[in-house]
């Protein structure tokens, strides 16, 4: 961050459920303001300035048998707080030379702790979960992902853009056109994973990428709860229309339209400067 960086007013909202079918979470989210004293917990609903400090958001959706799915999307993003502060002094050049490389350890970090509790639990073999992470610099959002949960922009001239890819085959399906979103939704094997952390899978290639934003942008992190009952138009209304808690009215819409899984959002708007 140099001193003359723009810097905008950040408003946030996060909420999860369990859904109408399990009767545990195994969906987490996180809220961090980052600066030169360290990490510091953000509660799911507030409002900032983004000169002082940048801020991290981020969702996770666990999979495993018994509780290792909740446990697991815990470790994810409990394990966030604990390597940023290393990985951001190991920087040292700045977020904004090395935002890449930031942000693979840290997916490679999570995914290895994952892999080891699962070879030695029995109760933990095989957990794994979806990460789907944004950092907001005063000028820039680096974001990185991995799995079907997802990350959206709405940006302030208008529309939805899905920044984040599904790794399903479904996904890219979709992605290639040989797929409409109606025939995603019903898809046999939209929920068959080819990328996770942990979860067996020997190596971790999340997406990364840097969005510049603008006041008006709003982003959405959710896991697949919310996209399994809405469709992306759903969404778009929905987060337009004016409420104190946005993320709160996703969820419910998005469980009353389906809720046979877990449901968590996440929502961030970039307003001008106060």
């Amino acid at each position: 961050m140099t001193p003359d960086s723009p810097a905008y007013h950040l408003k946030w909202s996060g909420h999860t459920d369990c859904g109408k079918v399990r009767k545990n979470n195994e969906d987490s989210f996180l809220g961090l303001a980052v600066d030169a004293t360290g990490v510091h917990h953000l509660g799911k609903i507030g409002e900032a300035d983004s000169g002082s400090s940048d801020y991290i958001f981020a969702v996770s959706d666990g999979m495993g048998g018994a509780m290792a799915g909740e446990f697991a999307s815990k470790i994810a993003v409990e394990k966030i707080t604990g390597l940023i502060p290393r990985l951001f002094r190991q920087n040292a050049s700045g977020l904004e030379i090395g935002f890449s490389d930031v942000l693979q350890e840290l997916f490679a970090e999570i995914h290895k702790a994952l892999l080891y509790l699962g070879s030695c639990y029995e109760e933990c073999q095989g957990m794994g979960a979806t990460l789907s992470l944004c950092w907001f610099t005063p000028s820039w959002v680096y974001f990185a992902h991995i799995g079907d949960s997802r990350i959206y922009l709405l940006p302030a001239s208008g529309g939805i853009k899905q920044v984040s890819e599904d790794d399903t085959y479904v996904g890219w399906l979709y992605r290639n056109g040989q797929i409409n979103e109606r025939e995603a939704k019903t898809h046999p094997r939209r929920n068959v994973l080819q990328k996770a952390l942990g979860g067996g899978h020997q190596f971790v290639e999340p997406q990364v990428g840097a969005i510049g934003i603008e006041p008006g942008d709003r982003f959405l992190l959710c896991t697949d709860g919310v996209t399994d009952g809405l469709y992306n138009s759903h969404l778009e209304e929905i987060l337009h229309a004016p409420t104190e808690e946005p993320a709160r009215q996703l969820v419910k819409s998005a469980v009353d339209c389906s809720g046979r899984d877990n449901t968590t959002a996440l929502i961030i708007e970039v307003q001008c400067p106060r």
